[in-house]
């Protein structure tokens, strides 16, 4: 059996995670071998009545498939928010979803005023080689109309066999009349790791959500991240918010890329199949660099996993809002017909043995949703290098008095307080720990 963790929620580019947060974990496993039962004969001659009474009683015909299906989704939404029936689209979507890879142009999109509009397109895709630009709004599919069309529908015609075409009838900002693009459909791998350097030795890096390569993408990023600071980091910042999840493999590998020795996560069922234990496996790729872990609500499954060891082993400190506590299992057994069953079978437990099913990850520094402002009323403080006849510093000898302003040459970046205060706090906590340790 194949352990992966995945949300319930499938999400197609460009969509964002709902509000119901229906997010869970995934084992996918082979079909087990056919388990016999006593079957209770007089339910099941009372769910044949019910059947019976529905083909010949309904005010409309409903096909035998379709009756089985939705007695199938009965029995399975009855147990709890994330055993479902996974048709084959859904199936379909779940596979995408956890390869992070498929069929398609490569843009990033969202709906507005009924047609799809571009929020952007992905670097090295067939979209951005085509010119399609953020901002455009696409009107037709081939010759199929967008309006009218959900945002699931339009995202299923983009998607297709890699080489072949559609078309693309869009309206841009500054052009009289629209403008028509033909795209060649390739394979689209949507990366999870985001990373960038916040401050010279400190980085950042956003894992959006669990997938097959996540593992090598976060070490490819800090590998990247040491490069661009002369070959070593004096902390980072592991951004999990609003991450649902994902593959409970990838989740494992991303803990142990900070961990050197000890239980990651552990998975607890009714049947021996469903007992596992994740231990650390390999060395700690920071060196035990400061690291600060950011989670709020909408972190879920997975990415409680990987604070919770984190947050149980010491080798960081939590910062944010209490999780969502998904800390059950789900398994994916393929029923034929490309179809599948997502069944909770297990809970999992972090290093310490805790269960955060409906509790979360209570950070070990909380903060508030809090709106920063930078004061405009206010005027610079006098100092002693604006007063007149002040003795010159040694930086103002021999010509140096080009000093400049603290922030200079980013006069048009908001400052991190106003954009995102999580993450400044995070970065002070970040430097409060390098100078304690430099210490």
């Amino acid at each position: 059996m194949k352990p992966l963790l995945r949300n319930a929620v499938i999400l197609l580019s460009g969509l964002v995670l709902g509000v119901s947060l229906a997010v869970g974990a995934g084992v996918w496993a082979k079909r087990p071998a056919e388990t016999r039962h006593a079957l209770p004969l007089s339910e099941v001659r009372s769910l044949s009545e019910v059947f019976g009474k529905i083909k010949e009683n309904y005010v409309e015909e409903v096909d035998d498939r379709t009756l089985l299906e939705n007695a199938i989704r009965g029995m399975l939404s009855g147990l709890d928010p994330h055993s479902s029936y996974l048709d084959r689209d859904a199936f379909q979507e779940l596979r995408v979803g956890t390869t992070g890879e498929f069929g398609g142009l490569g843009i990033v999109v969202g709906m507005e005023d009924g047609f799809v509009k571009v929020v952007s397109p992905i670097d090295d895709t067939p979209a951005q080689r085509a010119g399609v630009q953020a901002g455009d709004l696409i009107i037709r599919l081939d010759d199929t109309p967008v309006k009218g069309m959900s945002l699931d529908e339009a995202v299923k015609m983009m998607r297709g066999e890699p080489g072949s075409q559609i078309t693309l009838t869009i309206v841009r900002d500054g052009l009289d009349k629209p403008l028509k693009i033909t795209i060649t459909r390739d394979r689209i791998r949507v990366k999870s790791v985001k990373a960038r350097t916040l401050e010279p030795g400190y980085g950042y890096v956003r894992v959006t959500q669990f997938q097959e390569r996540t593992g090598a993408e976060l070490k490819a990023a800090l590998k990247r991240l040491k490069k661009e600071n002369d070959g070593r980091l004096k902390g980072l910042v592991l951004d999990l918010r609003n991450n649902p999840g994902g593959l409970l493999d990838a989740a494992v590998e991303v803990a142990d890329v900070f961990l050197e020795a000890g239980v990651i996560v552990s998975v607890r069922g009714r049947t021996p199949d469903n007992q596992m234990r994740h231990q650390a496996s390999s060395p700690d790729l920071l060196e035990g660099t400061p690291l600060v872990v950011l989670v709020n609500e909408g972190s879920a499954s997975a990415s409680e996993i990987v604070a919770g060891a984190l947050q149980d082993h010491k080798r960081g400190i939590v910062m944010g809002k209490q999780t969502f506590g998904k800390g059950s299992v789900q398994t994916v057994v393929p029923l034929g017909n490309n179809t599948a069953l997502k069944l909770t079978t297990a809970r999992y437990y972090t290093p310490s043995g805790r269960s955060i099913q409906a509790e979360g990850i209570v950070p070990d520094i909380a903060l508030q949703d809090l709106k920063v402002d930078v004061r405009k009323d206010r005027l610079d403080p006098v100092k002693e290098r604006d007063l007149a006849r002040h003795l010159e510093g040694d930086g103002e000898r021999g010509g140096g008095k080009a000093r400049g302003k603290a922030g200079e040459g980013a006069e048009d970046d908001p400052p991190l307080a106003t954009s995102d205060y999580f993450l400044y706090e995070a970065l002070n906590v970040l430097k409060g720990m390098y100078l304690l340790s430099a210490r």
